[in-house]
């Protein structure tokens, strides 16, 4: 794993996480920082508190105790309509099966999120259009997600968490429901575009395999992160 990221400043900061979800505390003191253009694995048994974290630096919960500072804001102090305006347009949020909008062709739901920040429907296509072709899904923009392979739909998410020019990806478990063959396409695809564009991917998995694409690795076990060298 390359870690051309190293020596740059964190853009963003995760601080002695705690989060508790009922009985269950699933971060316990957890702390993470990611950096521009860095490709990030966060990585754990089920239950460690990996997709709590994401959740938590994507700004869609608030954890209860630590800090989350974006870019020089503190995340877990803003209001909703600032998160929201953050999760339209500087960050991308890719799920384990892609999520995508079941009544909308493969063209509209990239091009979804342009057409939420006002541009026109037109421009949205034309540009959600070049990012199916950069995924290697042109010629599908009129399937519907019930319509596509595996690998398809999630490539259509990928190319739906990008086409804002976030600076930060979220994928959580991205190949989780995918073969091996379809989950290297969508692996080679989100890493070379996000290197290619500068956008930092913090990625969430259980598959050694997937976080080998990584620049660098973060493991977590029972809700906080484990010291490099040391065993989960």
């Amino acid at each position: 794993m390359s870690n051309e990221a190293g020596g740059a400043t964190a853009l963003l900061t995760a601080r002695d996480l705690v989060k508790t979800h009922g009985r269950t505390e699933a971060l316990r003191g957890a702390s993470v920082e990611l950096r521009p253009g860095e490709v990030l694995a966060v990585t754990g048994a089920s239950g460690s508190g990996k997709s709590t974290l994401l959740h938590c630096l994507a700004g869609i919960v608030r954890p209860d105790a630590g800090s989350v500072k974006y870019d020089g804001e503190r995340l877990d102090q803003l209001p909703e309509q600032r998160l929201s305006q953050l999760r339209r347009t500087e960050f991308g949020v890719v799920f384990q099966f892609g999520q995508l909008i079941p009544e909308l062709t493969a063209l509209d739901n990239v091009a979804l999120p342009l057409m939420l920040a006002g541009t026109s429907r037109k421009d949205a296509q034309a540009r959600a259009g070049e990012w199916l072709e950069r995924f290697g899904v042109r010629g599908q923009e009129a399937l519907r997600p019930g319509e596509m392979s595996g690998g398809q739909a999630q490539r259509t998410s990928l190319a739906r968490a990008l086409v804002t020019d976030p600076k930060v990806v979220f994928a959580d478990e991205p190949t989780g429901a995918l073969d091996s063959l379809a989950s290297e396409q969508v692996m080679t695809a989100l890493t070379h575009t996000a290197r290619e564009s500068g956008t930092a991917v913090l990625l969430i998995t259980h598959d050694a395999q997937v976080a080998a694409y990584a620049d660098r690795e973060v493991r977590l076990s029972d809700g906080a992160v484990v010291p490099q060298g040391v065993a989960a």
